[in-house]
């Protein structure tokens, strides 16, 4: 049984694993995007992640322990510049994982692509403004609709005020021409 065991070793000796995923991350750093099998997308969102969320703390600490893991001055100072920057307001989920549907011809291994989220602009909405979440209560939600209803009822008697002076006026212009 394989009770929590949580690493998918990917078949291979654990240096060959950090070696794989940190050229992986440096290249997904770099190039914002890459194509890679499900397998090996799953197990690099979790080796990069964390490294994102750490690059938002721009000290010296939390780029050498960055650097540890990446092993690439150009992707670390990519990270720390600026993905950093895009992902700052983002609480997580800085990857996103694309199945293509289609599979590898050598043996016969699900494709997708992984992606950083921040930089993809087909998804992005233009113009999007983020509204601040409010919680009410149920009073609240009641208090709404009660003034909603008094905004129709007034404008409802605004109409009906109108309407009878239009008709008043009709009449006063059939008199004055009967008179004239």
């Amino acid at each position: 049984m394989r009770h929590g065991k949580k690493v998918n070793h990917l078949g291979r000796t654990a240096s060959h694993r950090s070696a794989l995923l940190s050229n992986m991350a440096s290249s997904l750093i770099l190039s914002k995007r890459i194509t890679t099998t499900v397998a090996k997308a799953k197990a690099l969102r979790k080796y990069v992640e964390p490294l994102i969320t750490k690059a938002k703390n721009d000290t010296m600490h939390s780029r050498r322990t960055v650097f540890s893991y990446l092993q690439n001055k150009e992707s670390v100072k990519e990270l720390f510049g600026t993905v950093a920057s895009r992902t700052a307001e983002r609480p997580g989920g800085y990857t996103r994982i694309i199945k293509m549907g289609d599979v590898r011809l050598g043996d016969n291994a699900e494709m997708c692509l992984i992606e950083l989220v921040d930089f993809n602009d087909i998804y992005k909405k233009e113009g999007a403004v983020k509204k601040a979440k409010t919680r009410r209560g149920r009073t609240a939600a009641k208090g709404k609709k009660a003034e909603g209803a008094e905004v129709v009822a007034e404008a409802a008697v605004e109409e009906k005020a109108e309407k009878p002076a239009k008709k008043r006026s009709k009449k006063a212009d059939a008199d004055s021409d009967s008179e004239g």
